[in-house]
């Protein structure tokens, strides 16, 4: 089980958008990366391609950033936390934060 989830709000810890909340919206486990709506910023030049309905031009559009440097956002306490993974009676695995005990699912 993952610590994080597509669908999660995760503060950004370090790098240039530092602060920055978002959700994330991909997960590329293979690199430990994650790609965070509106956060990390860049712009790529884009070629026109007519075949495929591609518009040239200078684009902007998230990049990926590394697992370590985002944390799941805690809404009751409004800052970042970590996340433990604990083991219930009936066998199911699931998230909590270490600083309440609260579960995040």
């Amino acid at each position: 089980m993952q610590k994080l989830k597509t669908g999660d709000e995760v503060i950004v810890l370090a790098g240039k958008s530092n602060g920055q909340k978002g959700k994330i919206s991909k997960i590329i486990t293979d690199k430990r990366r994650v790609v965070v709506d509106g956060v990390n910023m860049i712009k790529k030049h884009v070629k026109p391609n007519p075949q495929a309905g591609v518009q040239g031009g200078i684009i902007e559009r998230e990049a990926a950033l590394d697992m370590s440097n985002v944390a799941l956002f805690n809404a009751k306490t409004g800052k970042a936390d970590k996340v433990g993974i604990k083991v219930q009676e009936d066998g199911k695995r699931v998230r909590f934060f270490k600083s309440n005990g609260e579960l995040v699912d």
